[in-house]
């Protein structure tokens, strides 16, 4: 090769090595170091923290503790000794685990306000990421222990064959709703088998045998404003294909 292409490349490798070096050095942050292992300030959670302080006190008045977590104190404690046993973490030799009934007090109260998590973080001197984790992991528990009881799976009457059966494999019924443009309930048809499907549902219902033989007594066609140029429409209904 001439002497003069690999001087020439020798050069545009240097130079490029630079820009690279440049480019790199332009996008290291400057590490920084951890002051604390815990904070001072979470430290004084047992002595400070909101459910040690205003909880305990709250369990004093029962119209308080009510307005405080949207419960009472008794079902307060039977969802402790339902998800208690979900959500108890173990003690290590470097510091000790928030206790379930202390995880439970921080979930309720962020279902009970909306706040956010660094607001609870805050009041109850833990870490804003702890909040989230203990948010997720309680919810989950709380559905967890409760979801046979409060949601059971339907059973289906006697004889009914497979009349209720439905694609989950389940026994279920059909409720059928027409919702408006104000998200107000116009229309419930309760009672339709499992087995249907949509389309089977709608046919079969008292709704839909109105709106095949025109007796539901629809509002007439309107003008839609932005469309006046369209004239009148008519109403429709907005359904997926399912109905189809």
């Amino acid at each position: 090769m001439d002497a003069g292409v690999v001087a020439r490349v020798s050069r545009v490798t240097r130079v490029c090595a630079r820009l690279h070096l440049v480019y790199t050095l332009s996008r290291m942050r400057p590490c920084s170091v951890r002051r604390f292992w815990v904070h001072p300030i979470l430290r004084k959670r047992l002595q400070r923290g909101e459910y040690h302080l205003l909880v305990q006190e709250l369990r004093l008045d029962d119209r308080l503790f009510q307005r405080y977590f949207r419960m009472s104190k008794e079902v307060f404690d039977e969802l402790l000794g339902k998800v208690g046993p979900l959500i108890t973490k173990v003690d290590t030799h470097l510091r000790m685990s928030i206790g379930p009934a202390e995880r439970l007090a921080i979930c309720l109260r962020y279902l009970a306000t909306g706040d956010s998590y660094a607001t609870i973080a805050f009041s109850y001197r833990v870490g804003r990421s702890t909040v989230a984790v203990i948010v997720k992991e309680v919810a989950g528990a709380i559905w967890t222990a409760l979801v046979e009881e409060c949601m059971p799976v339907a059973q289906a009457p006697a004889n009914a064959g497979s009349l209720y059966f439905n694609y989950k494999s389940t026994h279920s019924l059909v409720l059928l709703a027409v919702v408006d443009a104000e998200y107000l309930f116009r229309v419930v048809d309760v009672g339709g088998f499992g087995r249907s499907s949509d389309s089977g549902s709608l046919r079969n219902s008292a709704f839909g045998e109105s709106l095949r033989d025109g007796s539901l007594q629809l509002p007439p066609d309107t003008v839609i404003a932005g469309s006046e140029r369209r004239g009148p429409l008519p109403h429709v209904f907005v359904g997926d294909e399912g109905f189809t």
